[in-house]
């Protein structure tokens, strides 16, 4: 079955970096608009990013444009999300989904009409 598995999260410091991946398989990257969402503790899941799977658009949260770049590579079917500059802010649960199309949505922020989603790996970013 379609199956997403994220890894590379952990534990940093504030100003450090991440880069976190999300190994799919069972479908190829190419039928989805990627997402990648978060949680934290006590709140509601939020859009973080997107790459479209056509041209690659990318669409991001505002609190992490600049911070954070989303890419893919087809060949080996993984979507990565580069986190730089985090902030305790950025402390979550870090998940990769699929949209049910090709685009990304416009607005990220509140997306949530996922197709398949992964575990999550935990970020967790100390002051």
């Amino acid at each position: 079955q379609v199956q997403l598995v994220e890894s590379g999260g952990g534990l940093v410091q504030s100003g450090g970096s991440l880069r976190l991946s999300c190994a799919a398989s069972e479908f190829t990257l190419d039928h989805y608009a990627m997402i990648w969402f978060r949680q934290a503790s006590g709140k509601e899941r939020e859009g973080v990013s997107c790459i479209s799977n056509g041209d690659g658009t990318t669409v991001y949260r505002s609190s992490v444009k600049g911070r954070f770049t989303i890419s893919k590579d087809n060949a080996k079917n993984t979507v990565y999300l580069q986190m730089d500059n985090l902030n305790p802010e950025d402390t979550a649960f870090y998940y990769c989904a699929t949209t049910r199309g090709a685009a990304c949505p416009s607005k990220i922020d509140d997306f949530h009409d996922y197709g398949y989603w992964g575990q999550g790996t935990q970020v967790t970013v100390s002051s």
